[in-house]
């Protein structure tokens, strides 16, 4: 088997053991295979009430206890994890799958992968739902926007993002989506400049709110979209373009 990088991974023809270093993928395992859940990082909020051993964070993965749950896959992503972290884990003898998820299409390609081919598992429906949800095809563009991430310094959604995708078919123009960083940091002046008739506030990573974030874009419109169904890939991917497209017609007809 090999993984969205094209690394060859030993995957055992029965898989019972999965350790989550992903949010999303925790959430579309335990949607798919409940059961099949040992252990996921301590950002992996859903489903709720997931009842598993915590690993710290994407970023700082307790790889001991890692290690100690003898996962038959541990499951990463090339954005949220590093690659010494992997590598580590590999050095352990742990089959370590990484996807690589820039597009809804990819996302939809990468999560059967990850279901049928990494955790052994039958394609589910709810998958074939979220193929059917995004099979409309890309709506010319209604509205050019910034989509700040972070504030302090800010940062907004660059150039190969799936975020950038979404909001693509959604018929939102990203202004930075040209940039040669994914996440690239833009002074406030900047992104004022830049001539936005619409700023994107999603909940997370950072959590913007109606009184933090819109000040900073004074008359421009302000879109607070759910996070989960802006930036996470997984079974949110069948509600995500009928929430999204609501809040947004919502913001600009005011």
């Amino acid at each position: 088997m090999r993984d969205d990088t094209g690394a060859t991974v030993p995957v055992p023809a029965r898989v019972r053991r999965v350790v989550s270093l992903v949010p999303s993928l925790t959430e579309t395992v335990a949607a798919t295979s409940p059961g099949l859940l040992v252990g996921a990082t301590d950002w992996c909020s859903r489903p709720a009430g997931l009842d598993v051993t915590r690993v710290r964070g994407t970023k700082n993965p307790d790889l001991e206890r890692i290690g100690s749950l003898r996962p038959d896959v541990v499951l990463a992503n090339f954005e949220e994890n590093r690659a010494a972290d992997l590598d580590a884990l590999r050095a352990r003898g742990l089959p370590v799958w990484v996807t690589v998820i820039r597009t809804v299409r990819e996302a939809l390609v990468s999560l059967d992968r990850v279901l049928t081919g990494a955790c052994r598992l039958p394609r589910p429906v709810w998958l074939d739902e979220a193929e059917a949800a995004w099979r409309q095809e890309t709506r010319e563009r209604w509205c050019r926007a910034v989509v700040p991430v972070w504030r302090r310094p800010w940062m907004v959604v660059g150039g190969e993002t799936f975020t950038g995708d979404v909001l693509a078919r959604l018929g939102v123009e990203n202004l930075y989506a040209g940039h040669p960083e994914r996440y690239p940091k833009i002074p406030i002046d900047r992104l004022r400049e830049a001539g936005p008739e619409l700023v994107v506030l999603p909940d997370e990573p950072y959590r913007f709110t109606a009184e933090d974030g819109p000040e900073s874009f004074p008359g421009v419109d302000a879109a607070l979209l759910d996070g989960r169904f802006l930036t996470w890939y997984g079974p949110s991917l069948v509600e995500a373009p009928a929430v999204l497209s609501a809040q947004l017609r919502r913001t600009v007809r005011g």
